[in-house]
């Protein structure tokens, strides 16, 4: 059967807390309601008020209450609502989630899983549209991830309630019910810090992840058709850790390299793949390493406008074919 990108979430939650009892859930709305987008519909009718527990809208009390509680040797998995307002909670994860270990001489572990609904192209205008992984990105002692697949959605958060240190899981609120995928029976994870090749290719490379993988995919299949291209598509899925080695060997491979993120292009996690490859596959590359990201502003209400401001498949089909023709 195929599972949406949202109900693979909402499994992997149910599996650990079923495997862990340490294992609970707590944010805004996540019990009675079922969450605000219906990812943790069930938890509460199958492990209780005590282990799926909705809160006031305070997200700075939701990560320090869950800090502490994953310093006592629980595996906290909290919810915002909206990844947008992570950044109340900006001191808690980076300040004292982030440096616990650190501070501790490896003695004390932090093994919180934030889960932040995020992304734009659902009309949720400024507030509720906003990419803020590259906040994080460059914090020691934090883990991101943002799964693009319903298998890696389900794999990866596995991987994260397991791990004993804090993880800032992005996921694509645009993807929740867009994108179905058949899932194997059993237990699996993802690993953490392993990119995977999508589309394998010769003539071009995009690096992408999060919620612009499928509109490179179809642009790939578009330029395929079209103009006889061979494009090679790496989602990186985890950003922190990061997969280097997957980065360099497919910039090497093609010599010409696009990256595409949801994120405003200013300060996004591209400039810092691009910095990577300009420094360690200089002598391999056949043209400038390019950038498509959303334009640096806020994201628009209005549908044209939102579309306007972000990265879509047409977009993307022009930047190939302008790096192909370099």
């Amino acid at each position: 059967m195929e599972v949406t990108y949202l109900t693979a979430i909402n499994q992997a939650l149910h599996e650990e807390m079923r495997r862990d009892e340490n294992v609970f859930v707590m944010g805004e709305d996540v019990a009675d309601l079922g969450g605000a987008f219906k990812v943790t519909e069930g938890l509460l009718q199958a492990f209780g008020e005590d282990r799926v527990i909705d809160t006031p809208i305070a997200e700075t009390v939701i990560v320090g209450a869950a800090i502490g509680a994953a310093i006592m040797g629980m595996r906290p998995v909290v919810e915002m609502q909206f990844g947008d307002f992570i950044s109340c909670a900006f001191d808690q994860i980076v300040n004292t989630a982030a440096t616990l270990r650190y501070r501790h001489g490896g003695r004390a572990a932090c093994p919180l899983v934030v889960r932040a609904p995020s992304g734009a192209g659902i009309h949720g205008a400024l507030f509720h549209s906003q990419n803020p992984e590259a906040w994080f990105t460059r914090v020691p002692g934090l883990k991101v991830v943002a799964p693009a697949t319903a298998y890696d959605a389900k794999g990866l958060l596995k991987s994260a309630i397991r791990d004993d240190n804090p993880i800032i899981y992005f996921e694509h609120k645009r993807l929740y019910r867009s994108i179905k995928e058949n899932l194997p029976d059993g237990d699996f994870t993802v690993p953490i810090g392993v990119a995977e090749n999508r589309h394998p290719g010769r003539d071009l490379s995009i690096i992408t992840y999060g919620g612009t993988l499928h509109q490179c995919l179809d642009a790939t299949q578009i330029v395929e058709k079209e103009d006889g291209l061979s494009v090679e598509v790496i989602d990186l899925r985890s950003l922190l850790p990061l997969d280097r080695d997957a980065i360099l060997a497919t910039a090497r491979k093609t010599g010409k390299v696009l990256i595409v993120h949801e994120d405003r292009l200013t300060g996004g996690f591209g400039g810092e793949i691009a910095a990577i490859i300009g420094e360690h596959a200089f002598d391999a590359l056949d043209g400038p390493v390019r950038r498509l990201a959303a334009l640096d502003t806020h994201t628009a209400f209005s549908p044209p406008l939102e579309e306007y401001i972000l990265p879509n498949t047409n977009k993307i089909v022009e930047a190939i074919r302008s790096l192909a023709a370099y």
